[in-house]
């Protein structure tokens, strides 16, 4: 008798609760049917995201984890030489989960490189466009990268950032283009964008990122 009386007493509560909020429980049942649709096709997306693993080089101060974590947390860090690597995980808005790996550029951490090169399906090479002594440097890594047998195995697309022109006497993105020999690429059938950036301010690094990912999931 008691959990009758219990019984009773809820369902009459959630009755008058749906009239009185919601016009009738029918109602109720309608708009959440709706609302668990709603929900389901949020959830279908976050399992379709499709999963990139990201190479993220360049030489040393170019500007490498500055961009990354700009990317991941859009704030600035301070940041150190990176001495190893750095590993983030980063979803875009066109439901790609990157992981995005920002290894060191020093000079002895560059022969480690080909070590990471497995599995990627992008690299993004950071060029310092103040740096004008070191480009040609800069050019050397880079051939090194993308005729490497690995990269070329998995990986069909790179995003160079011509990072820090907001600096005085910055190269264009013109003349990083043809100090790093871009164009000499699209016969490889590599798809590569150069985009200028200016990483502390979080100028161009948006668009280059959505350039890449569009490449990633195009048929």
């Amino acid at each position: 008798m008691f959990k009758l009386v219990i019984r009773n007493f809820r369902i009459n509560f959630e009755e008058k609760f749906y009239k009185e909020n919601l016009g009738s429980k029918k109602n109720f049942e309608e708009n959440f049917l709706k609302m668990g649709n709603f929900i389901s096709r949020i959830m279908a997306n976050f399992n379709s995201l499709v999963d990139k693993k990201i190479l993220m080089l360049g030489l040393d101060a170019a500007g490498k984890t500055t961009i990354l974590y700009k990317l991941k947390l859009g704030e600035n860090v301070t940041t150190i030489p990176t001495v190893g690597f750095n590993v983030e995980g980063i979803e875009t808005v066109n439901n790609v989960r990157m992981t995005v790996w920002d290894v060191g550029g020093q000079d002895k951490i560059r022969r480690l490189w080909n070590y990471y090169f497995m599995g990627s399906h992008a690299v993004v090479f950071v060029v310092d466009s103040q740096d004008r002594t070191r480009i040609d440097e800069a050019r050397e890594e880079l051939e090194k990268i993308i005729t490497n047998d690995e990269v070329r195995r998995t990986c069909s697309t790179l995003l160079v950032y011509a990072n820090k022109q907001d600096l005085p006497n910055a190269m264009t993105v013109d003349e990083i283009s043809k100090f790093l020999n871009l164009r000499s690429l699209s016969q490889s059938g590599l798809k590569w964008y150069i985009q200028p950036a200016v990483a502390t301010q979080g100028d161009g690094l948006y668009e280059g990122i959505d350039w890449m990912t569009r490449q990633l999931t195009s048929k």
